[in-house]
């Protein structure tokens, strides 16, 4: 059975995310369809990008991912396909599915073009449902991309991870996601701090302007309740936490701003 995954900012509740699942079930019954998240902050394409980089390794091969992350819908921004070795990605040509597909290995990008792949009637405001929701299904189905749309090369990029700075002195990265607990996680490998630093060791770090002395654990209760920590998230990435508290209210960290690890 084909895996068809939704990742959206339309929060768990809404009826849009009910619609797109309705219109493959159209196209094809035998289709398990997984939920990645509904609650991707309302036009934060970087972090919807942030959360299916990390979650599509963990999907068997052959899966299809669609995203929906869309602040440009109705406008001349394109639909897109990323075709990896053993995935497909479908959603809006904005980065949202670039990281992801690099993650993956090499990809090639097509747009969507071939209306007949499409919603007769398509809503300037809902192309998850109209577009990629339908094209999702027909790719399970067995079409083949080559029939829904040319590959192009000049594809909106987002370098999530590529920005990162590494060198002697210090590792420096951005916040690019914070969770429902209030981690603060950033796009910093933690391979790179491993590298140089031991746990139990007390780390430098700066966010944005305030700079704070941490110490690295292995995990949330090798530290005091209420303690401030850094520790390796369960994507691979630098995490600061506080244990049993909400550091990014609690630091008044947002997403966005600048982490620098300082390695002397």
């Amino acid at each position: 059975m084909k895996i068809i995954t939704l990742l959206t900012d339309f929060s768990r509740d809404s009826s849009y995310v009910a619609q797109m699942k309705a219109v493959i079930l159209r196209i094809i019954e035998n289709v398990n369809i997984v939920d990645i998240s509904h609650s991707v902050t309302p036009q934060a394409v970087e972090e919807g990008a942030f959360i299916l980089a990390t979650s599509l390794l963990y999907f068997p091969k052959g899966s299809i991912h669609v995203g929906v992350v869309d602040p440009g819908v109705g406008t001349n921004r394109r639909g897109i396909i990323v075709k990896t070795k053993h995935h497909i990605l479908v959603g809006p040509d904005n980065g949202l599915l670039i990281p992801a597909a690099r993650r993956l290995g090499n990809f090639e990008v097509y747009e969507i073009s071939n209306k007949r792949y499409m919603l007769k009637k398509i809503s300037h405001t809902f192309h998850g449902r109209d577009v990629f929701a339908p094209v999702a299904a027909y790719i399970a189905k067995g079409v083949p991309i080559e029939k829904i749309g040319e590959k192009i090369e000049n594809f909106v990029d987002l370098n999530l991870f590529s920005e990162v700075i590494f060198s002697s002195s210090r590792l420096s990265g951005r916040v690019v996601y914070i969770d429902n607990f209030g981690n603060i996680i950033t796009n910093i490998e933690a391979s790179k701090l491993l590298n140089k630093k031991k746990f139990d060791e007390e780390v430098k770090i700066t966010l944005g302007k305030r700079k704070h002395k941490l110490r690295l654990v292995k995990s949330y209760g090798f530290a005091k309740k209420g303690e401030p920590l850094i520790t390796i998230g369960s994507n691979g990435f630098i995490e600061i936490s506080i244990n049993q508290g909400n550091a990014a209210k609690k630091m008044g960290v947002k997403k966005g701003e600048k982490c620098t690890i300082h390695l002397n």
